[in-house]
Parts: structure tokens; C-alpha cells; sequence
């Protein structure tokens, strides 16, 4: 069975969460278990060894992140909601449903090394707003991303596309 079969088979469906009409993929089926994870995570590192940083998007994207980065012995650098982070920060706005949301990364993130290349990771792209703003965030501190790494990709909804038309690459382990 291939990596894609296995997590498709491991992820559970939640239907009208978090609310009516959506079908939630809800991931702890798959991190739950051991050797599946582990198998992602060897994957991603695999493939992005020449990198210097890992960002992971909050919440999620830290428990892809940081063991991604462990494993290439690579800087783990938290992509965090507004207000979060205890020092100096950078932010960027997002368009949610109805509104405005903000992320923000420390400002010297990246311990001053020049253009640092960086993977940044998430479990999921939905409609692709937070990725697309930390896509900037890395940028506005002068880093190149080299590639954005998902577990899973809603194709319906197009995030990938605007990753994309900005040069990025989209890694996406399953796609729905």
C-alpha cells in the first residue's frame, strides 16, 4: 500500500463538523499511529534536506514541523495566531469567511543568516489564506521557501492555486 492509500485509509471523517454541510478530516487517526507518522515525517525530511529552517503554521503545523526539522537536525521557527509569540514580531493579515485573522513570526526568526531557505509545513490547505500569509511572513524577513509540505490538500477549494501563482511549491501528501 503506498504512503497516500495508508493515510487516506487512516483519516477519519466527521461529518457536519464544525458545522452543517462539512465533512471535517479529522487527523488524530493518523497520528495515532506510530509507524504511519513516522513514515510522514521520513518522508517530508527526505525530500528537504537542504533547508535551513523549518516554519510550522499553527497549531497543527507544529506537530508535522518540529519533527521534521528534528530529524534533518534543522531550526524550528512557530508561525503563531496575533499576540502569541513573547518578543519582537512581524505580522500579516489573512481573509477568513467574515473578517480579518493575523499571524506573526519572531523577527529574527532566522538568527540572522542570509537568505535562509525554509519549508513551510501545515496538516492541511484549505483555501489557502494562513499558508499565503506566512508565505509572506518568511519573505518580509528575507528567506526563500522552497516548498510548502501539507498532509492533506482540499483541491476543491484552490488554496494550492494561489500558492502557486506566487512561485511555491505545493507538497501535498493526499489530496481530497
Amino acid at each position: 500500500m503506498t504512503l497516500e492509500e495508508k493515510i487516506k485509509n487512516a483519516i477519519r471523517d466527521i461529518p457536519d463538523y464544525p458545522k452543517k454541510g462539512i465533512i471535517f478530516k479529522d487527523i488524530t487517526t493518523v497520528l495515532n499511529q506510530g509507524d504511519l507518522f513516522s513514515e510522514i515525517i521520513d518522508h517530508f525530511a527526505g525530500k528537504y534536506q537542504n533547508i535551513d529552517f523549518v516554519c510550522g503554521i499553527e497549531a497543527r503545523g507544529f506537530i508535522f514541523g518540529a519533527p521534521i526539522a528534528a530529524k534533518n537536525k534543522k531550526g524550528f521557527v512557530p508561525i503563531r495566531k496575533k499576540g502569541k509569540l513573547p518578543s519582537t514580531t512581524v505580522a500579516e493579515k489573512y481573509a477568513l469567511e467574515y473578517g480579518f485573522d493575523e499571524i506573526e513570526i519572531h523577527i529574527d526568526a532566522f538568527r540572522n543568516i542570509k537568505n535562509p531557505k525554509v519549508l513551510i509545513v501545515d496538516d492541511l490547505i484549505a483555501t489557502g489564506g494562513t499558508a499565503e500569509a506566512a508565505v509572506k511572513l518568511v519573505r518580509k524577513l528575507g528567506a526563500e521557501v522552497v516548498a510548502t509540505a501539507f498532509l492533506i490538500e482540499l483541491t476543491f477549494l484552490e488554496g494550492a492555486e494561489k500558492l502557486r501563482n506566487m512561485g511555491i511549491k505545493v507538497d501535498s501528501l493526499v489530496k481530497f
